[in-house]
């Protein structure tokens, strides 16, 4: 899924990341959401110039997913993703909610996520990845009109 985000948003993305996997994959996906938040945050810098929010709409065969982002500041994370499957991959889904939600809170980002429809779990979770990576590629794109600007009418984000 990582590979689907950086594909989709443009990122370039190297992730080596070792953890108590013998135990579960919790704490292992919660950090690689806090470690690609904060480079996020990190890789903006002043923010001045990006357009700030971006969402996207993402088909994908028999699944519809929506995601919404707003590099405000101010995390929070707002997930509907009711999924079927307890696995997709060797991905535990129950784990998007913890990895969204770190990534929010590093960001400090609102990040709001749907799955709209959709039978295939691993169609969802594709899709959702690939609309994240897409809304956020546009949040994080800087307008050469605003490159002196914050995208905030009170002067800080």
């Amino acid at each position: 899924m990582l590979e689907l985000f950086a594909r989709h948003g443009g990122f370039d993305l190297q992730l080596k990341a070792s953890g108590d996997l013998d135990v579960d994959q919790h704490h292992t996906v919660e950090d690689i959401g806090i470690v690609l938040g904060q480079a996020v945050r990190q890789a903006l810098g002043s923010k001045k110039g990006i357009n700030r929010a971006g969402y996207f709409v993402m088909p994908m065969d028999e699944t519809l997913a929506l995601a919404s982002i707003d590099l405000s500041g101010r995390p929070y994370l707002a997930l509907k993703a009711p999924l079927r499957a307890r696995f997709v991959g060797d991905l535990q889904t129950e784990l998007l909610e913890d990895f969204f939600q770190a990534f929010a809170s590093a960001a400090g980002a609102n990040v709001h996520l749907k799955i709209a429809y959709g039978r295939s779990s691993h169609h969802q979770v594709e899709a959702l990845f690939k609309a994240f990576a897409r809304a956020l590629r546009y949040a994080c794109s800087r307008d050469r009109r605003l490159r002196r600007q914050l995208p905030s009418t009170k002067g800080l984000l």
